[in-house]
């Protein structure tokens, strides 16, 4: 039976706030906040993303509209843009009903009021009007106040509506974080096989995994996995041999059995992931013995690269945690490689890091190399492995860190992938300097008591990664 997951479309609300008594004493100024509320939602329209725009709130009465309409249309996020003074009653009910995280947006229209063309107006009705076009900060500290005591989970925006490019970076930030949140919660998550005996500190709460992030996790069965290998014929092995010849170097000694051997699993891998609607991986077997499923999981670091290059991270050894910081980072669109300490170089102040493995072929370096192993170390069998260097210039570390009380946290770091020597064992191995130098970096991550992997992407996406830990309700911590 295949199963295929429901696409589902991020839904962002967007409404502004006003008062009702304010219209008929001032006029055109319900037009003039009306037109900034359009201008706003056609600044939060991006591809894939269906924006529910309720404009412009005034009373109660249509604030518990607002809220049904919202709730309704099932969104993800609301951003709420306060225009000028509204009462806290216009606010509550709309986030009550809708239950979602809410965007406080204090954007007023320009980066100060006209002195001297104001004082010049002479109507102080017209002047009082003009003045509460502005006055956007004014209701923010009450929404704030009632937010907080009845528990809505909110954040702000302050800025300018023209002419503030760190105010819609931020923006942009919380949508890309909304994304990714979207993304978690619909995931498919597939383990296959099981933990790699001994390594207490990948050990996860799965209860905890779907309460944080969303999602369904897939128990999967090696012999599964074997059975589709069985059934893959030659001419399709054949393809995905030159496919793997397009996508790396094929170093001179890896036998044309090793390859034909890596695409029939690599093509049962990808009827695996389209078998159950999988978006995640995880995979570890020690083997006992049987032969077809030694066979399967022994050439399995070429396909799982492919998949993870594809948008489906593949973590080895079982790495639920970070199977779930990779498909984070990759739904950035930073990539996410499966990486852990290899060593440290004090010379050139840098940690070496990398994995065996799959690694995330589409932020090397270069073309990765495909070299043939003869053992696995700490692991049955021997096969093809990739050797790859993420790609050079800023990176971003990210662990998903389980603490003593079962709560999760994600542990983030940015630095630099740098050129250099590296190891060339078959294994992904990258150069990585940090701000704080490389004994703190070394000594403030591990003080956080992650796992002994994390996922690394291209580009510098702290403030991204921080937004989703807030719209996930869990904490941030950030070494550099």
């Amino acid at each position: 039976m295949t199963t295929r997951p429901v696409h589902h479309q991020l839904k962002v609300g967007i409404f502004g706030v006003g008062l009702a008594a304010y219209w008929p004493q001032f006029a055109g100024l319900r037009q003039r906040l009306d037109g900034y509320v359009t201008k706003v939602a056609g600044r939060l329209c991006r591809p894939g993303v269906e924006l529910v725009n309720l404009g412009l709130i005034d009373t109660p009465e249509k604030a518990f509209d607002a809220g049904h309409r919202f709730r309704q249309a099932d969104v993800d996020i609301i951003f709420l843009y306060v225009t000028t003074y509204a009462l806290s009653s216009v606010v509550l009910p709309v986030v009550q009903r809708a239950k979602v995280p809410v965007i406080i947006l204090n954007l007023q229209p320009d980066h100060a009021i006209d002195y001297d063309r104001f004082n010049k107006m002479g109507d102080r009705t017209r002047m009082t009007g003009e003045w509460l076009a502005f006055c956007s900060a004014c209701p923010v500290p009450e929404i704030a106040n009632v937010f907080r005591r009845t528990g809505v989970n909110f954040h702000q925006v302050t800025g300018v509506l023209d002419g503030d490019s760190n105010c819609w970076n931020e923006i942009s930030d919380w949508l890309d974080a909304a994304e990714v949140a979207h993304t978690m919660f619909h995931n498919r998550l597939g383990l296959l096989g099981h933990y790699y005996g001994g390594m207490l500190d990948i050990y996860t709460d799965l209860t905890r995994q779907c309460a944080v992030f969303g999602g369904h996790i897939e128990m999967l069965e090696v012999g599964e996995l074997a059975a589709l290998a069985a059934k893959v014929s030659r001419s399709d092995m054949g393809r995905r041999v030159r496919l793997f010849q397009q996508k790396f170097i094929i170093q001179s000694d890896c036998s044309d059995a090793e390859l034909a051997r890596a695409a029939r699993t690599s093509i049962a891998l990808d009827r695996l992931v389209e078998n159950h609607g999988l978006g995640a991986m995880a995979y570890y077997q020690m083997g006992l013995g049987n032969a077809a499923e030694e066979n399967t999981m022994t050439s399995i670091i070429l396909g799982t690269s492919l998949l993870t290059a594809g948008g489906i991270p593949v973590a080895g050894e079982y790495e639920v945690k970070n199977v779930q910081a990779m498909k984070i980072m990759d739904s950035l669109g930073v990539g996410g490689s499966f990486t852990e300490y290899y060593a440290i170089d004090f010379k050139d102040d840098v940690v070496l890091m990398g994995h065996d493995g799959p690694g995330h072929i589409a932020i090397a370096q270069g073309k990765p190399r495909v070299r043939p192993l003869r053992v696995y170390h700490g692991k049955v069998g021997r096969g093809l492995s990739v050797e790859m260097a993420v790609r050079h210039g800023p990176v971003t570390l990210l662990s998903v860190v389980e603490s003593a009380d079962d709560r999760l946290k994600l542990l983030v770091a940015e630095g630099q992938s740098e050129a250099g020597p590296i190891l060339a064992i078959g294994n992904t191995n990258s150069r990585y300097r940090f701000s704080i130098g490389v004994r703190e970096f070394i000594n403030q991550w591990n003080s956080h008591g992650p796992a002994h992997h994390c996922a690394v992407g291209v580009g510098h996406v702290a403030s991204k990664i921080d937004k989703l830990a807030k719209l996930l309700g869990v904490l941030t911590v950030r070494v550099c």
